[in-house]
């Protein structure tokens, strides 16, 4: 069946509507006073929250989905569960959401890297939409929102000038160590095994290419995280001001 007349099209609208309608519901509750004296803080503070609640979703989803269908850690690309396929598909919705809502807030060029990264990322989930291969690797891909729960409180602590705080310190290892375990680890488990086995077909190959793409930009953002947290600048350039946006 041709994607265009998928059956998933309408779980993609539901999911990114969803998205649109929770982005709205948050931008009522009330701003830290840091926050809503710019403009900008305050757009990407409602634009975090919203990345806070599917992660929070997504990696709960995820642990439980492969605990439901453990035979997704090993049979990558033809094990599936109605549970990952909808968790992928909820997850589309949200990269849709949140690409549109960059755009339409003009923060395209601020936020190129999360344009880059949402592209690559869809495009990788439509494989496990709409022709069902690989949705154990999406799932797989989904456990980084474990640790975008922790990584997201850092940002939204950033915003909020907290850096101070008795929490961020601790938030700060807390981030590291999950990094680790969520990012870092099933990245590498993933990147191993399309390099050994699905290479060999075109999709896997196309996937594959995606995915050593993100392991670079991963790394990148690893190297930021570092040097921002535990190697500081001692005296903060005025050129980054606006950091916030992407560290």
């Amino acid at each position: 069946m041709l994607p265009l007349l998928h059956p998933a099209l309408p779980l993609l609208l539901g999911a990114t509507l969803t998205f649109r309608a929770l982005r709205r519901a948050l931008c009522r509750l009330p701003l830290p006073a840091h926050v809503r004296t710019d403009s900008l803080r305050t757009w990407r503070w409602h634009n975090l929250l919203v990345s806070f609640t599917h992660s929070i979703v997504s990696g709960i989803w995820a642990l439980l989905s492969l605990w439901q269908t453990p035979e997704m850690l090993v049979e990558i690309e033809t094990a599936w569960s109605l549970s990952g396929y909808l968790l992928v598909c909820f997850s589309a919705g949200y990269f849709i959401h949140d690409t549109v809502d960059i755009v339409v807030s003009r923060q395209a060029r601020a936020s190129w890297e999360y344009l880059v990264h949402h592209v690559m990322a869809m495009g990788a989930f439509f494989s496990g939409i709409f022709w069902k291969s690989f949705v154990g690797g999406g799932v797989l891909t989904l456990l980084v929102e474990v640790s975008n729960i922790f990584l997201t409180i850092r940002m939204m602590m950033k915003i909020n000038n907290a850096q101070d705080l008795l929490l961020y310190r601790i938030n700060k290892y807390v981030n590291l160590v999950m990094y680790f375990l969520f990012r870092l680890g099933p990245q590498a488990y993933l990147t191993n095994f399309f390099l050994r086995y699905a290479g060999q077909r075109t999709l896997g190959t196309f996937l594959l290419a995606i995915l050593l793409m993100l392991d670079i930009m991963i790394l990148v953002y690893f190297s930021r995280l570092l040097r921002s947290d535990f190697c500081p600048d001692p005296v903060p350039s005025r050129q980054h001001k606006n950091k916030f946006l992407t560290e």
